[in-house]
């Protein structure tokens, strides 16, 4: 019985410390229209720009195009980003390559942003991107 307990207190405790910083609730931003990412790219210095964004399975996800993509990745603090959506704002987000999601996220793209979409998803998005809370 002990072992049962220590290990149940060991998950919740474990379960906490991996929990999302206060705020970080994607659920209540499926509704967003878009949100800023910030990078700080040397040659530009701290950098905000507004992207659209889609909520899959209470995980957000933004596509970028080439200078965004660029802007990520060439980020001093590579992989990580700013965010600001829905008011709350996030210094210290893992921009993680989600190359497995880009059909879902095309979809949802193409859902959600119905009519700007059939012009935007012929562009090049050579980064789909999931944005972990760190």
């Amino acid at each position: 019985m002990r072992a049962v307990i220590a290990t149940l207190l060991s998950s919740l405790l474990l379960a906490v410390c991996w929990a999302a910083p206060a705020g970080w609730t994607p659920a209540e931003w499926a509704g967003e229209k878009t949100l800023e990412l910030t990078t700080d790219v040397p040659s530009e210095g701290s950098y905000t720009f507004p992207v659209w964004l889609a909520v899959i399975d209470g995980q957000v996800y933004v596509r970028l195009g080439n200078r965004a993509a660029g802007r990520v990745q060439g980020s001093k603090s590579a992989p990580l980003v700013g965010v600001k959506v829905a008011g709350h704002q996030f210094d210290h987000v893992r921009c993680e390559p989600a190359p497995d999601a880009v059909p879902r996220v095309n979809e949802a793209m193409a859902q959600k942003y119905y009519w700007s979409d059939k012009v935007v998803h012929h562009m090049a998005h050579p980064l789909t991107c999931r944005l972990m809370p760190q």
